[in-house]
């Protein structure tokens, strides 16, 4: 065993990884009709092969062989001469034969035409693909902004998998391209198993109804306890108020989106300045731009902590600019100077490349400085 696992070790070859849910239960209870039909098949092969061996001494294999081509109806004659009494033999085998197979046809057709049995080969398959999935996000409900989201997400290429209750929701998911979805309530334990919300970057609710929004966040939070995960999940949810917004906080949301106050925004800042919606969707609503904007955590061991952003001066190893600044008490310090100090749980809002800002996040990981 351990040359086994050298070996597959050194080839790169892993397991594949399966879902929490396998639906292997589901699977054999879909499957379990068809035991009878199969016993019948094996009692009739026994019986005939027995039969022939008895009745006209049959060799073993020439009455297998015997049974089955009488058994199967193909019409290939005897192989070698029945007496009176294997010939009746051989006609009552014909028709228990064609008996069974009529049965077994029959519970074929009833089992494919309530639509179960391939409903559930589809969700194994699919679940089966999702849990090959790492780094994504859950993406709860079905909407407008559904479609919209994972439009910039196919866009960008960012994982993720869409969780609706909706009956419909394979027809939705060919619509729109959805390559991952599941069939559930979002907020139920076996949505985030099939979902496989372990292995997830976070979890977007995206429900018109606060409530629905409540109840994903609450599951999230209870199954990031339960799996003991270090890394908590990034969730992102939508509300209309302001009161709204702020129970979402409360409750665990890391970030709150506003439609019409986002909308009522963007609209203030085009009608006063017209050239920046250009800007904004050459370089930062749309893939493979030369410029992007993100906010890194600096963590607890970083080198950089509590040190003068002249000092650690990013530039020096990497193509950034800080651009701000936002402590743990999330108070932002816009452009700030060479002298600030990056203090513990400080967000950097560096822009660059997108292959810089990538690079900086790993250099904030480090314990020391690099080198020059």
């Amino acid at each position: 065993m351990k040359f086994i696992k050298k070996v597959k070790k050194f080839l790169h070859w892993r397991e594949p990884k399966k879902p929490e849910i396998d639906l292997d239960t589901e699977l054999y209870l879909q499957l379990a009709p068809f035991r009878l039909p199969l016993i019948l098949t094996v009692l009739m092969m026994l019986t005939g092969t027995l039969g022939y061996v008895a009745i006209d001494h049959f060799d073993l294999m020439d009455a297998i062989y015997q049974t089955g081509i009488t058994f199967t109806t193909v019409g290939f004659g005897e192989i070698a001469p029945i007496s009176d009494a294997g010939r009746i033999f051989t006609i009552t085998l014909i028709i228990l034969g064609f008996g069974v197979f009529s049965f077994s046809v029959g519970i074929l057709v009833d089992v494919l035409n309530k639509g179960e049995l391939l409903k559930i080969l589809k969700e194994r398959s699919m679940l089966y693909d999702i849990a090959r999935l790492k780094n994504h996000y859950v993406i709860c409900n079905h909407n407008e902004f559904t479609i919209q989201l994972t439009r910039q997400f196919r866009d960008n290429h960012i994982p993720f998998v869409v969780v609706d209750p909706a009956e419909d929701i394979e027809e939705i998911a060919k619509k729109y391209s959805y390559p991952y979805f599941v069939q559930e309530e979002p907020h139920t334990e076996v949505a985030l198993a099939k979902a496989h919300l372990s292995s997830a970057k976070g979890i977007i609710t995206l429900s018109r109804n606060i409530a629905d929004n409540i109840a994903v966040i609450a599951s999230a939070r209870l199954h990031e306890k339960e799996i003991k995960r270090r890394r908590p999940y990034f969730i992102l949810t939508n509300a209309n108020t302001l009161s709204d917004i702020e129970k979402l906080k409360k409750l665990g949301a890391d970030s709150v989106v506003s439609p019409t106050k986002l909308m009522a925004q963007r609209m203030s800042a085009i009608s006063q300045r017209p050239e920046m919606e250009n800007i904004l969707e050459q370089f930062l609503y749309k893939k493979d731009t030369p410029l992007d904007i993100e906010e890194i955590k600096v963590p607890s061991f970083s080198w950089m902590l509590y040190k003068k952003l002249g000092e650690i001066n990013l530039p020096r190893y990497v193509k950034v600019n800080v651009v701000g600044i936002r402590d743990d008490k999330e108070n932002f310090i816009p452009m700030p100077n060479d002298e600030t100090i990056v203090t513990l749980g400080a967000k950097l809002m560096l822009i660059g490349s997108s292959e810089s800002i990538r690079y900086a996040k790993k250099l904030a990981r480090k314990k020391y400085p690099p080198q020059e």
